[in-house]
């Protein structure tokens, strides 16, 4: 919903102080933005969001899709943190702020001293999130986190992959947007004990704690059993069958059976007996007996295109679905009826966006400005800081902004 006039957010009134960067603390902080909160993205004079430079593609008026993907809703404020008069900044917009948002090295912050125990000094109720890869506490809390690096130790990508290749990464950075959620989640559960306490706190996520959680029920089979998890490629390492199958003409469908009632009602459609047959009576039996059911089930759809498949499925009420690409999927009318493509041109940006998937029945998610252009509400945010236009243009002479 793009609008200029509308109910107000969820988080209307809450100010977030962005110091992230990249992509697992920005995706945080743009969910933050939607659901009403002012956010303030502190980026680099001349220089920026790393990610404003990762392209092609980038849209009409220069801005990388990259960057546009978790900025939308900001705005943007060009400090260098390194220099006194920078921190100082910081320090004055901390001490108005509900939220801080950080994803620097651990420690990396103290030197300037806008680590969470020095701005918490001027600001009790301060809420500052920290995202980092291994988290503030632990062995390895000084190492710097890469999604990419993270999927591979947390065991993520010994899962992922067909069985028989080599393991593979997912094809979105998974863990970092993951671990922006839980920092949203994190956020919203501090804003609510300070509704009790009158008090912030520090939220500590990191991006190998967040991958161990998502490990989720592959995770447990090794718990329960002790045994290292496979990798299955398509198939479910608990439920037979639930997997990727071909049509005739070699196009891919996805099969989800996931109980007794549904495999039966699938040997009916094709004709077969196998729900009687011990071997596959029952789900336990049928993981047993993967492989021969599975090559059976592949012989019988082999014989019929994936359009005959999907709607005989579909009728008979058996979980199915085609692949698509990217293309294909955000064209579909389900997304659009959802709004989840989102377009700034009424706002007189080219940038086109995925929509939010929060939907709000009286504090509706709102698009209320394109991704920001670099330091394009500097001078308004000093302005409201105090900052007269000669004191703006020193600190623009002496490099601070």
């Amino acid at each position: 919903m793009i609008m200029t006039e509308m109910a107000k957010g969820a988080l209307h009134g809450i100010k977030v102080l962005d110091l992230s960067r990249v992509l697992a603390g920005p995706s945080c902080t743009q969910v933050l933005a939607d659901l009403g909160a002012e956010v303030i993205k502190v980026e680099r004079p001349n220089v920026g969001d790393e990610t404003r430079h990762w392209a092609p593609p980038k849209f009409s008026d220069g801005t990388s899709a990259y960057y546009a993907t978790i900025n939308r809703n900001k705005k943007s404020l060009t400090v260098d943190i390194t220099t006194a008069a920078g921190q100082t900044i910081i320090k004055q917009l901390a001490a108005d702020s509900d939220i801080v948002v950080e994803n620097f090295k651990v420690g990396g912050l103290k030197k300037y001293g806008l680590d969470y125990d020095s701005l918490k000094q001027g600001n009790p109720r301060l809420i500052y999130a920290s995202l980092t890869g291994f988290g503030q506490t632990g062995p390895d809390a000084k190492r710097p986190g890469y999604d990419y690096i993270i999927q591979g130790l947390s065991g993520l990508m010994s899962i992922t992959g067909p069985s028989d290749g080599e393991p593979h990464k997912v094809g979105v950075a998974v863990v970092d947007l993951f671990a922006g959620l839980q920092l949203t989640i994190g956020i919203q559960a501090a804003l609510l004990a300070r509704q009790r306490t009158g008090l912030g706190q520090h939220v500590d996520v990191a991006l190998l704690d967040s991958a161990l959680a998502m490990l989720a029920n592959v995770g447990m089979n090794h718990l329960a059993s002790n045994q290292i998890p496979p990798r299955l490629g398509n198939q479910h390492p608990n439920i037979v069958p639930y997997q990727v199958f071909a049509g005739a003409g070699d196009a891919h469908f996805i099969l989800a059976c996931g109980n007794d009632s549904q495999f039966a009602k699938l040997c009916a459609l094709l004709g077969v007996d196998w729900h009687t047959d011990s071997r596959y009576m029952t789900n336990p039996a049928r993981v047993t007996h993967r492989d021969e059911l599975c090559e059976a089930l592949a012989e019988k759809f082999a014989q019929q295109p994936r359009a005959y498949w999907l709607a005989a499925l579909e009728q008979a009420g058996i979980p199915c679905g085609a692949i698509h690409n990217i293309s294909e999927a955000l064209a579909m009318p389900q997304a659009l009826a959802r709004e989840m493509v989102v377009d700034f041109s009424k706002q007189g940006s080219p940038v086109r966006a995925l929509g939010s998937p929060i939907k709000l029945s009286a504090s509706p998610v709102s698009y209320r400005t394109p991704p920001p252009r670099l330091s394009e509400h500097t001078d308004s945010t000093l302005a409201e800081l105090g900052y007269d236009s000669e004191m703006i243009a020193k600190l623009k002479a002496d490099g601070i902004i």
